[in-house]
């Protein structure tokens, strides 16, 4: 029992480690391996014309810390979601949200194809902002809307409609092939400069999910007790949508829709770390990070080049 007890804070003692190795091991293998003395010098003493430094520092470096990080947005967002909603089926992915940010990233692109990269983002969260709120909305108006069958069927539909608008916008724009990128995830394509411009909102996103951990505990024990526990849902459940809406828009901004990890990770962290979300959240991102780094191996997965 002690174990079980400590095993979240052991899988956050060895996630740094894990994550170096992931690094290393992304960047030393590939289409073609690359020494370790290579790397030293493509970080301490880049030079331009190296083929190999070019590789490094713009293809392999971009491609997994760019994995990882949408590894952990989204593992986080699905642990808001679940411990929000006390839905097990909830995640970015099946709620709209991310069906949201594509529609939004899709008419960004159509009418500002030369925009600033910054409205990238910006967009894509405005957009999964638009999905989530239609989506409860819609829950909030239908009888029993907010059970968990019911509203991860909502989910469904409306994520459906929004992926059917994006895709019809693009088609009738003739822009079906500019766009592809955010509809097939493909992270070999990591922009290192939309990257950096993603560290500020990931920073906001990830502190405010932490900060209402303890809230999402009791929230996931049911509103009333919740509220007979002095809590003010209202405002726990509007910063828990705003996290997912920013960590969410982010990682679909930097690489596109990507299912499925937003609701598998969590269910994985909620086994190894109990019910307490003040563990269930953080060890949901670095589960997250680090799984997502490695699928970096799986080529039919990410498509990898070089």
């Amino acid at each position: 029992m002690s174990f079980k007890r400590s095993l979240p804070a052991v899988i956050l003692a060895i996630a740094p480690a894990a994550v170096v190795l992931v690094i290393m091991a992304s960047i030393l293998y590939g289409a073609k391996n690359i020494s370790a003395q290579v790397i030293w010098d493509s970080v301490f003493a880049f030079d331009a014309d190296n083929v190999d430094h070019q590789i490094i520092i713009s293809s392999r470096l971009p491609r997994v810390i760019g994995a990882m990080l949408i590894g952990v947005f989204l593992a986080v967002s699905g642990a808001l979601m679940q411990g929000m909603t006390r839905n097990y089926l909830a995640s970015p992915s099946i709620m709209g949200v991310s069906d949201g940010s594509v529609l939004a990233v899709t008419l960004f692109m159509v009418f500002m194809p030369n925009g600033n990269p910054n409205l990238y983002i910006a967009s894509s969260m405005i957009g999964s902002a638009i999905g989530a709120a239609i989506v409860f909305g819609l829950a909030w108006c239908i009888p029993n809307g907010l059970s968990p069958v019911r509203l991860a069927i909502l989910g469904t539909i409306i994520g459906t409609f929004l992926s059917g608008a994006a895709d019809a916008i693009a088609t009738y724009f003739q822009v079906s092939q500019n766009i592809s990128f955010w509809y097939n995830a493909r992270l070999h394509r990591m922009d290192p400069e939309l990257i950096k411009l993603s560290i500020p909102f990931a920073v906001v996103g990830l502190t405010l999910a932490l900060c209402i951990s303890k809230s999402v505990s009791a929230l996931s024990l049911g509103e009333e007790t919740a509220k007979g526990l002095g809590l003010r849902v209202g405002l726990t459940k509007a910063l828990a949508i705003l996290s997912v809406v920013i960590l969410t828009g982010v990682s679909v901004a930097l690489a596109g829709k990507i299912a499925f990890v937003g609701l598998v990770i969590p269910h994985i962290a909620r086994f190894l770390s109990g019910s307490d979300y003040r563990w269930i959240i953080p060890v949901s991102g670095a589960l997250g990070g680090v799984f997502f780094g490695a699928l970096r191996y799986c080529r039919p997965f990410c498509q990898l080049s070089l």
